[in-house]
């Protein structure tokens, strides 16, 4: 259920209400705004407007569009809770993301930057199969950083929904003589698993960095392996973190909810000693998310900014995709994949998991140009 909310009406929540502070009202250029726009961290993107929503237990949420001017006026009004909670939003939003270091390459978030996917499985729903050879695997991953991705991201276990739980052993054994021959080769690698075993043995190999599908919450021992290795990672949402991350895909309002269940995993991951400056989150596209909710949070994805993280967007060749254009298949989504990143990136996601690097690349080379112009214009 939603509400109009007014200034007068803040008073009048309870204490364990929550409030949702979104940046929204793009801008093409800041020039002679000063004070009535913001930044989005240190993205290229400017914004006129905070879509303000507050949730009360019962579910129902109240929204309001307020001036970025007017906000100030707005806080004043709110009770503590709300305020302190909403202050905090705000400032994560405008700071800027600190660089990751993956091993001595530093990657910077000024402007999108693209993560590969390479699976080495015989079952992922895109390529599986394609890449079981590892030399034809490093080839390519090799072939996607020379086209512009900055992260090449292996993994050895296919989460589509219904694929079966891959031994550890199996998983190691797919990816482990990737990732060398790519170090090797100078690409800064992530792991995509949810095992800490597989973590373990692919950061010992050369892998700079964790991408989890559960958020650490698959394997007791995750958290504690990436604390230990002081590496990036990567805080997926999914509905469930046991064998099938697509189970108990229940929702009172899909934006909200995972930006609860992300701030609670941040919280989890820095508690377990893991530097904040070290997390990324991923909304989760497509992982136990109908086509409304996906495309629910895809249009909402600049809230997830008010974490403080860098946000990466995953929607490469999903089902969604196929839902929207008469069930195409995998291989004829390329259209609706950069549709969708250029989305992303049209509200500041930071980093782009991808199957198309090449394509995605110059798409997002489009759209920064763009930017560019609007912004050196006199």
């Amino acid at each position: 259920m939603l509400d109009p909310l007014t200034k007068a009406d803040l008073k009048g929540f309870a204490p364990d209400a929550r409030i949702y502070c979104q940046p929204t009202c793009l801008v093409e250029r800041p020039h002679g705004l000063d004070g009535r726009v913001a930044r989005i961290a240190d993205t290229m993107v400017w914004f006129a407007s905070w879509q303000i929503a507050v949730r009360e237990r019962g579910g129902t949420v109240s929204e309001a569009l307020v001036p970025v001017e007017e906000l100030a006026d707005w806080s004043a009004a709110m009770p503590d809770a709300l305020a302190v909670r909403a202050s905090a939003q705000v400032a994560a939003v405008s700071t800027a993301r600190a660089e990751l270091d993956l091993k001595g390459r530093s990657i910077r978030f000024a402007e999108p930057q693209i993560m590969g996917i390479l699976n080495c499985t015989p079952d992922s729903f895109s390529d599986g199969g394609k890449y079981g050879d590892p030399e034809r695997a490093c080839a390519t991953g090799v072939d996607m950083a020379a086209a512009g991705a900055a992260i090449v991201d292996v993994g050895g276990e296919s989460t589509r929904p219904g694929a079966p739980l891959v031994w550890e052993g199996d998983e190691i054994a797919r990816i482990i003589p990737v990732i060398e021959r790519l170090v090797r080769a100078g690409v800064a690698v992530s792991v995509d698993t949810r095992k800490a075993g597989v973590m373990e043995a692919a950061l010992s190999a050369g892998a700079a960095m964790v991408n989890d599908v559960s958020a650490l919450g698959y394997d007791d021992r995750a958290a504690a392996v990436v604390a230990k290795a002081g590496c990036p990672v990567v805080l997926m949402h999914a509905p469930s973190q046991t064998s099938n991350p697509h189970a108990n895909s229940r929702y009172d309002d899909i934006l909200y909810d995972v930006f609860d269940w992300l701030e609670a995993a941040i919280a989890r991951a820095v508690l377990a000693g893991i530097s904040r400056d070290k997390i990324i989150v991923d909304p989760g596209i497509g992982f136990g998310k109908g086509v409304q909710e996906n495309l629910r949070l895809t249009g909402g994805l600049a809230l997830y900014h008010a974490l403080g993280q860098p946000l990466l967007f995953g929607a490469s060749r999903k089902r969604m995709i196929g839902a929207l254009d008469g069930e195409a298949e995998v291989d004829a989504r390329l259209g609706g994949s950069i549709a969708l990143a250029y989305q992303a990136a049209s509200v500041g996601a930071q980093l782009h998991r991808v199957h198309d690097v090449a394509e995605t690349r110059q798409a997002l080379r489009v759209w920064r140009a763009g930017r560019d112009a609007a912004l050196t214009r006199v």
